[in-house]
């Protein structure tokens, strides 16, 4: 899809991605790779006596799934190069259970063209959890295209 095309299109939602399980492997890879072993991710024992009664993902791996989910919901970009500027905001609302599944919802809320050539987007997230009324996170995040 071209830039100019997206545009006509601020407003209104880009895609919902499919669903992404949470597992405990994958808890247990992010944990190692970011050297995060807090028991509430990591140690299932320990977890039951937690608020959350279980191991839960950390809030990052939640949101670096954001990446994968963004790809699978929305149409590819005709672009030279396209890199993640960071995000306005992020909030983590309810934690995810290990085993839960979730989907990223992706809402284009700006695109402008900063530069000849280089435009800004802006897109609204909520990551929904299977099953549960309130999401895992709400973002704004921002993206930076070089056409």
């Amino acid at each position: 899809m071209k830039l100019e095309e997206l545009q006509a299109t601020v407003g209104q939602a880009l895609g919902t991605s499919k669903w992404f399980e949470v597992g405990q492997d994958r808890i247990n890879q992010f944990a190692d790779a970011t050297e995060d072993h807090q028991y509430i991710h990591v140690d299932p024992v320990r977890a039951k006596d937690s608020p959350f009664g279980q191991t839960i993902a950390h809030g990052f791996l939640t949101l670096s799934l954001l990446a994968p989910m963004m790809e699978d919901a929305t149409p590819p970009l005709e672009t030279k190069m396209s890199v993640n500027y960071g995000f306005n905001k992020v909030r983590f609302l309810s934690p995810v259970r290990s085993g839960k599944r979730i989907r990223g919802h992706f809402t284009l809320v700006e695109l402008v063209e900063k530069r000849p050539g280089q435009w800004q987007q802006t897109v609204e997230v909520s990551v929904e959890i299977e099953g549960e009324e309130k999401p895992a996170l709400l973002a704004e995040w921002i993206f930076q295209h070089f056409a």
